[in-house]
């Protein structure tokens, strides 16, 4: 029977809280999120089902759990309902404006540091803005607060570096799960439906639903086969899988997918992030990207007959749709919801047009009935964004159709759509804008800073541009929860936009200037691109158109970058990773533990900041903590790279901060839009505490973005090889002369003459 409401075991806990599938409206948001005690807003809290716990190597649909699930109540699964709301305490800062002499003549500590004469731009920085950038601060962010340990220098903690740890930390949870529960599941999905899609084809053939079912045959027995090579292909489809297979080895950019009939960029199979380098985890992304990718245009009448029947096979197998259900909600919790219609805006429309009782025999000969179905699916909601290669001349610069796994909807992603081609027209140059910038994003989040960099390269010359980025600007000014509340992905973009807001009186001096404003969109930008390298599977791409002593003992009491909502909200970002991946019963102990602490790590420096920012002083515990903040940060990155290594001790060349991921493709060109870190870099601030000013260290993003052919989409060890931190193929450590920092960083950074 197909379009039943089922009662079956082995469904995941996640899908028994909500029903599975349905329109293409946002999932409900149900309340039920604990808060952290960074906090001051109290939330009503809705109960919701325990989880089971999952054994390691077990697959996600395997509780065995009795339940009635509706296919068709309107709903997509999700892991949890919504981010708990952060607010921070209402603090006016107040701290006591202080001067810095040119020569910072006044600084107490200055002798600790060596600047030389041969650097007069950098002292110059240094005094007149209160702060400057220069030098590496080696090769993961924790070293330079280890050395200022040791070295008696103060600390300056750094927004940057609490982002980068739950950066280390997002990366690790999820690939464990990807490895530890993901696969398999998709492996017995693969199997599922490769098993229904051959039952069809048997049944089908011969009448005018041969060719769809045939297709489908292929699709999956493809998408199996990058799971496990030893699968064995239908002969009537071995060639066909043959060939396709073919062209995602090669991933050799745009080419003719024969399973669709139209271009596909085969580069993005390329495993990128944290994928490369482990064979289960280069199988699992081909897999998904292979699901994500693939498109049944809705306005090809076969390939919406393929739409048709893979929702069929789908919802005739409760196993099937338990598998589905589950990797789609683990997987929307950290980036998002699809952007595409899919299973859950299909089901609905074949339920209404052939009932709740059709058999798959039952369809040939429905041309009328199909031809109903066909109409209804093309007045569903097109998705926000293009990743499929669009010509000119075709209607719509986004093209409605089905997706199995479809990639998902982001913020970001939607806001850059906005502002490239064919959204924005060409400049007085007759030149399309077909790459975004990543200053993009924080412009239309509010950002006046990094919208006059962007009006300083031309972006007003693009015809439509200043009116499509005041239109975002405006609907993204809104309170809305909903957006921000939508997954991990969402809440870590929530936790970067109080860096947007310029500080003025009443804050530290360093903070009072123009400087630091774009210093805090470096901070934005670099966790922005250790976000995307983290979910670069499931993001969809737009698509264009140690010394010796001291006679006497420094004061090396430091100071934290006085941002409590980015904490606050960081706070409530780390509970909630622990609250659903509790719930889903994927969180050992030790992982929970580590959450905690990096909610009550950011808690503390809610507290201290907002005592900096009132100018009390803080308590010896709090300084001891700023003292130790490197050591804390350093256990994270332990935890997180420590079974890349079977040594006790692992270098940080081994494993830098240092990442890369194409955030979007221009297939005119052949080209994406590359953004990175490199290693970070040494912040020196001048400091006011307890009455003396002083100079703090810290560790801070060093951000990249430039264009790149597509068809050698960057890894993370090429980047790392491009920027010489690990050798070539040579052996040695040489950097691309060619690779160069924004032109917009220049002016607070300093570049020794030696780098």
């Amino acid at each position: 029977m197909f379009i039943k409401i089922w009662k079956y075991k082995k469904l995941t806990a996640a899908v028994l809280a909500v029903s599975l599938l349905g329109g293409c409206g946002a999932p409900a948001q149900p309340n039920g999120n604990e808060t952290s005690t960074a906090e001051t807003q109290t939330q009503q809290e809705t109960e919701q089902p325990s989880a089971p716990q999952t054994q390691e190597g077990q697959d996600v649909s395997s509780v065995d759990t009795e339940v009635t699930l509706d296919l068709y109540m309107g709903r997509r699964p999700m892991l949890v309902g919504s981010l708990p709301q952060s607010v921070s305490e209402n603090v006016t800062p107040q701290v006591t404006r202080y001067s810095i002499e040119p020569d910072l003549a006044n600084v107490v500590n200055l002798n600790q540091f060596y600047f030389s004469e041969d650097d007069p731009q950098l002292v110059e920085k240094l005094a007149k803005n209160g702060f400057v950038v220069a030098g590496s601060a080696g090769n993961e962010f924790f070293e330079v607060y280890e050395i200022n340990r040791y070295e008696l220098i103060p600390n300056f903690v750094t927004v940057d570096s609490l982002m980068h740890t739950y950066h280390l930390y997002f990366s690790y949870l999820l690939k464990n799960i990807e490895r530890d529960y993901l696969f398999d599941s998709l492996e017995k999905l693969s199997d599922k439906m490769l098993e229904n899609s051959l039952a069809q084809y048997e049944t089908l053939k011969g009448s005018e639903w041969e060719s769809a079912a045939k297709r489908n045959l292929a699709f999956f027995t493809i998408g199996k086969t990058l799971l496990d090579e030893n699968t064995k292909a239908h002969p009537d489809v071995a060639q066909l899988v043959q060939s396709e297979l073919d062209k995602i080895e090669r991933a050799q950019g745009v080419d003719i997918s024969d399973i669709r009939g139209d271009e596909e960029d085969y580069s993005q199979y390329v495993p990128r992030g944290y994928y490369e380098g482990d064979e289960k985890l280069e199988k699992y992304f081909k897999a998904m990207m292979w699901y994500g990718r693939i498109h049944f245009q809705q306005k090809e009448e076969d390939l919406d007959r393929s739409a048709f029947l893979i929702t069929k096979a789908l919802a005739d197998d409760g196993e099937a749709v338990s598998l589905w259900g589950a990797i789609y909600s683990v997987t929307s919790f950290f980036a998002g919801a699809s952007d595409d219609s899919g299973v859950c805006e299909y089901a609905p429309l074949v339920n209404e047009v052939y009932g709740d009782s059709i058999g798959t025999a039952d369809l040939i000969g429905t041309q009328d009935a199909f031809a109903k179905y066909h109409e209804k699916t093309a007045a569903l909601m097109p998705p926000k964004i293009n990743s499929i290669p669009i010509y000119e001349w075709e209607e719509s610069n986004v093209i409605p159709g089905f997706r199995f796994m479809g990639q998902r909807f982001t913020i970001d992603a939607e806001i850059m759509q906005n502002l490239i081609y064919r959204n924005v027209g060409k400049n007085s140059a007759d030149e399309k804008r077909m790459l975004p910038d990543v200053l993009d994003v924080p412009a239309a989040l509010g950002s006046d800073m990094a919208l006059s960099i962007l009006k300083e390269s031309g972006v007003e010359d693009y015809e439509g541009y200043s009116e499509n980025m005041e239109k975002l600007r405006t609907g993204l000014a809104a309170d809305n929860d909903a957006l921000w509340s939508a997954s991990l992905y969402a809440g870590w973009l929530h936790t970067l936009r109080p860096l947007l807001v310029p500080k003025g009186e009443g804050y530290p001096v360093f903070m009072q200037n123009d400087e630091w404003t774009k210093k805090n969109l470096e901070c934005f930008a670099g966790s922005y691109a250790e976000l995307k390298h983290d979910t670069i599977l499931y993001s969809k791409q737009v698509i264009a158109e140690m010394g010796g002593g001291y006679d006497d003992e420094p004061d090396d009491r430091g100071y934290v970058e006085p941002e409590p909502l980015v904490y606050a909200r960081f706070a409530s970002l780390a509970d909630m990773t622990a609250q659903g991946l509790k719930k889903y019963g994927m969180l050992s102990p030790e992982q929970e533990e580590n959450l905690s602490r990096l909610s009550q790590m950011a808690q503390q420096m809610v507290t201290i900041s907002n005592k900096e920012l009132q100018n009390e002083l803080l308590t010896d515990e709090e300084y001891e903590f700023i003292r130790s903040y490197g050591g804390n940060i350093e256990h994270f990155w332990y935890e997180a790279v420590k079974e890349n290594s079977d040594e006790e001790y692992i270098a940080t060349k081994e494993c830098p901060a240092a990442i890369i991921a194409d955030i979007a493709t221009d297939w005119e060109s052949g080209s994406v839009l590359e953004a990175g870190t490199g290693d970070p870099s040494t912040i020196f601030v001048v400091i006011e505490v307890d009455g003396k000013i002083k100079i703090a260290k810290g560790s801070v993003y060093s951000f990249y973005q430039f264009a790149w052919p597509m068809n050698d989409r960057l890894t993370d060890s090429k980047w790392r090889q491009m920027l010489g931190i690990q050798p070539n193929a040579e052996g040695n450590h040489e950097k691309d002369a060619s690779i160069e920092k924004p032109g917009w960083t220049a002016s607070y950074r300093y570049q020794y003459q030696w780098e």
